[in-house]
């Protein structure tokens, strides 16, 4: 009896095995004589870009004839132009089992367009489409065909940038500020823009073909010098949500936060100062950050802070958590006394200078502190200098016993002076200069703007402002002997004259 049941047993086995291995779509094993057809969504297709995530055609078929043997059908789908005999077709599915539609969407098939049959520019088109079932096994095809035509469109930039002295990069088309695309033609940027006016190119580097202010006030497309160059104009300092819809023609400005800061001066105090309040300088390209660089002698690191009104504990900006490292970002406003976070500076990271940037936008606060290395010297480059423009032979300024502190004395003449830490000679890299441009020296130390414009974290400290095109230099504007002393960490600057 055991044997028998055995035997069943490896029978039922072999049954479900046999079954798994042949498809459910021939497990009806004689088709008879049914006929391939092949038809189609749509004998006329519009596709519109505005609609490009929806179907736009979809092809089905048949299941053609097996012959009765049970075996699998495969299927290829080609699509060529009308009358062409399929002479160079597109092939949308090559030897398919047990697929009986093709379908895209408006986007896909304008891209099929586009791409393999070079569409470059709207128009109609007209198709086949051949459908050829091959069974395994057997020699005989089974072919059918549909026509259709699509309507293609020519698909708006993919790329889009501001452009205009309202825009953080100004009248450069190189500098130009880039857009976020959302969709098809939709595109959106956030940030600061200054009274002023701009448009829209779509190419970095080149101001045409560009989207600029029609008569209605909405986009109009530019692609020639010899059409109105109409902009669109900000007219107060805020950020802003942009956004152009390049289908409709509309363009939003809507403003998202108030460019003044909530305090004009901010304070470092901790144990290195001895908890007096030492005041930051307010950087002068983005009213929103702080700065304060200062050489931290060993065992005097300890905890700090940052105060908004000198004397007063309240109203601080604190670390978001206890003890925390200097590298940690995260700050908070804290309008009482507590919570009373603070970052610690250890003693086994002392001996050291450090240069600190807060950024106090609402809701938005943060804390960036990280050591700062001196440069071992600084050059003086510009028409006004020895050694003019050519900034391999910028002329180098004198060491002193303070690593930071550099001197120079000599002969300028009249005309434009900047500095630069590293000679680069792309000049995109470290430089100071003056705090804003054709500055004349008053003889009196002063505060100068530092920029290192090949440094990814030094750049990301400005989040609405293109420090590569910030260009700013001192006027001399009589030529004679001066005296120049600079101050690399404290960041600032006498020019002298003798």
């Amino acid at each position: 009896m055991k044997r028998y049941i055995s035997h069943l047993v490896f029978a039922l086995l072999g049954c479900m095995a046999l079954s798994a291995c042949v498809d459910n779509d021939y497990m009806e094993l004689d088709k008879g004589h049914n006929e391939l057809a092949l038809s189609t969504s749509n004998t006329e297709v519009i596709l519109n870009e505005q609609a490009h995530a929806e179907d736009a055609l979809e092809l089905s078929w048949t299941t053609g004839t097996n012959y009765g043997t049970g075996n699998k059908i495969s299927y290829t789908l080609e699509l060529a132009r009308a009358g062409s005999n399929f002479a160079t077709p597109y092939v949308a599915l090559e030897n398919a089992v047990q697929e009986y539609t093709w379908k895209k969407s408006v986007e896909e098939l304008n891209d099929i367009l586009r791409g393999h049959f070079g569409m470059e520019t709207a128009g109609n088109i007209s198709l086949e489409a051949r459908l050829t079932a091959k069974v395994a096994d057997r020699e005989e095809v089974q072919v059918a065909t549909t026509s259709f035509s699509v309507a293609a469109y020519e698909p708006l930039t993919f790329t889009l940038y501001l452009v205009g002295d309202a825009t953080p990069g100004g009248w450069s088309a190189d500098d130009a500020t880039e857009m976020t695309r959302k969709d098809n033609g939709i595109f959106t940027w956030t940030g600061k823009m200054t009274p002023g006016s701009f448009k829209f190119i779509t190419t970095l580097g080149a101001f045409l073909p560009s989207y600029n202010k029609g008569t209605d006030g909405k986009l109009v497309l530019r692609t020639s010098d010899s059409q109105p160059d109409e902009t669109f104009t900000v007219e107060e300092d805020f950020n802003y949500i942009v956004e152009a819809n390049l289908f409709t023609g509309v363009v939003t400005l809507t403003q998202t936060e108030n460019l003044k800061p909530a305090y004009d001066q901010l304070y470092f105090i901790g144990n290195a100062t001895d908890w007096n309040f030492v005041s930051m300088k307010r950087d002068v390209l983005d009213a929103f950050l702080f700065r304060y660089g200062k050489f931290f002698e060993t065992g005097k690191g300890g905890e700090f802070k940052f105060g908004t009104s000198e004397g007063s504990w309240e109203n601080m900006y604190k670390a978001k958590n206890a003890d925390a490292a200097y590298t940690d970002m995260e700050m908070v406003f804290v309008k009482g006394f507590d919570p009373d976070n603070k970052w610690v500076l250890k003693n086994a990271e002392c001996g050291k200078a450090y240069k600190i940037c807060v950024d106090i936008r609402a809701g938005k606060e943060r804390m960036m502190m990280s050591e700062f290395v001196p440069y071992e010297m600084i050059y003086m480059v510009g028409d006004a200098a020895p050694a003019g423009w050519t900034i391999g032979d910028a002329t180098p300024m004198q060491a002193t016993d303070n690593p930071y502190v550099f001197t120079w004395q000599g002969v300028l003449n009249a005309g434009e002076l900047k500095l630069t830490c590293d000679k680069k000679e792309d000049w995109n890299g470290a430089w100071f200069m003056p705090t804003v441009a054709d500055k004349q020296p008053t003889g009196e130390t002063e505060p100068m703007l530092f920029l290192d414009k090949s440094s990814d974290a030094f750049k990301a400290q400005y989040p609405d402002v293109m420090v590569g095109g910030i260009d700013q230099k001192w006027k001399i504007t009589t030529a004679g002997s001066y005296k120049i002393t600079l101050n690399q960490l404290e960041e600032t600057i006498s020019i002298v004259k003798q």
